[in-house]
Parts: C-alpha cells; structure tokens; sequence
C-alpha cells in the first residue's frame, strides 16, 4: 500500500488524469476544468492536513476507496460546472455519480472489515458525500427549482450554525440512519440527473430525499439541544442558592 502521504497526491494525479480521458471524450470548458482542479487542489489539501494533524501511519483501504470517491466526485463537479455553459455528456455524468454512490457502501464496509475505522476517515467519507449532494442538487436545480439546494446546502448549514453556536459542534452519536438518507438522496438526484423519470417522479424523488434528510437532521438538532452543556453561571447561581438554604 502506498505511504500515507502520497494519497492527496495520488489523488490528484488520478484527477488530472481523469479530467484529461473526460476533456477527450466530452470537451470541458474553461470553467469545468478550473471547478475540477479547485476541488481536487482544496480537498486533497484539507486531506493532507487532517493526516499530518493525525499522524496517521496506514491510510487504510477504506480512506483510499472513499479517495477513489472523491476523485470522482472531482470529475463530476467539472462536468457539472461545465453543462452551464456548454452541454455535456449526461450519461457519462451519471455513470460517474452511480459509481460514486456505489463506492459509499464499500468503504464503511471495508473500515469494518479491516478494523480501520478512524474519525478521520469518518470525517472524510462525510464531507465527500455532502460535496457530491450539493454538486448533484446543483445540476438538478434548474429543470425543479433552486430549491433543490436546500438538499445540497443541509450540511454546511450545519456546520455554519456550528460557528455560533459552539454546543452544536458535539460529537454525535452514530446512527446508521444518517448514511441512509444520504444514499437516498444521492440515488434520487442522480436519478433525476439522467433525464429518464417524468417530470411529476422526479419532483416526487427530490421531495422523499429532501423529507428524509431533513428529519435526519432535525433528530440530531433535537439530541444536540438535549444534550447541551448547562451555563456555568446558572450552574454557579444553583450552587449559591442550594448554600444559602443550608445555612
């Protein structure tokens, strides 16, 4: 297995490579190529720096399935910044989403398998899914509505309420139920990326995917305000009352 920190490089390197095969087959514009090369160069970086501040040793087969995922994932962002400005290949942009969506079963599978779970691949698998959700809401929301983002915008509004408020930041607990929605929502925007459903299907697809996640969401808000740390000066205050009683 390759050292740890080849796999950014590696990564990009395989980006490059598929940016070039896609580039011959379905020509990219300027703006795909850029959005391509943006998000390899900022997500592999933000890889690097969470290896380096882990200072993992082996990176894992399951890291390196979900950065084969997020390679693709790559290739899907260039494809669709592309189609705003020139159309592009859909059934390719399908193909490319499918696997992606296909690889997210295995990587779990294989953390497990090999006893190599890590909050770091956790956290890895996490973001490339929520990447590939707001790519895919994105080339999806003009024929439905740009409403469709909310299903793409879910997760980095999490993490935005975070910054202010510091007890949403809490670890969670895990629940299998989150990986689901997220499967269903990736399965229903591709599925209404290919063009093959009618257009009632598809509205009703991104409408379960976009109830599912919010109730996903919604249940870790509420277990995070349940779960949130009391104020120390309320606690401070009890303390001077319950003195003040004993004496």
């Amino acid at each position: 297995m390759p050292k740890v920190h080849l796999a950014p490089l590696s990564s990009i390197a395989a980006g490059l490579l598929g940016l070039w095969a896609i580039d011959l087959f379905s020509p990219l514009s300027a703006v795909g190529w850029t959005a391509g090369l943006l998000y390899l160069g900022v997500s592999n970086g933000l890889l690097a720096r969470g290896v380096h501040r882990r200072t993992m040793i082996v990176f894992g087969w399951a890291n390196w399935a979900t950065a084969t995922r997020s390679t693709l994932v790559a290739l899907v962002t260039a494809l669709v910044a592309a189609s705003f400005v020139s159309p592009v290949s859909v059934p390719l942009l399908v193909v490319l989403a499918s696997i992606a969506l296909a690889l997210d079963a295995i990587d779990g599978w294989l953390a497990r398998r090999t006893h190599s779970e890590s909050a770091l691949g956790a956290q890895f698998d996490m973001e490339v899914d929520a990447f590939l959700l707001l790519v895919l809401s994105v080339y999806v929301a003009p024929a439905l509505g740009w409403w469709v983002l909310t299903i793409g915008l879910l997760r980095y509004g999490f993490v935005v309420a975070g910054w202010f408020l510091p007890w949403m930041r809490a670890t969670l607990p895990p629940r299998y139920w989150r990986k689901v929605t997220t499967a269903v929502a990736g399965v229903a925007l591709t599925a209404v990326a290919s063009g093959l459903l009618p257009a009632g299907a598809s509205m009703a697809a991104v409408l379960i995917a976009l109830a599912l996640l919010l109730e996903s969401f919604g249940r870790d808000v509420l277990w995070l305000v349940s779960h949130r740390p009391r104020p120390a000066t309320r606690v401070a205050a009890g303390h001077r009352r319950m003195n003040g009683v004993v004496r």
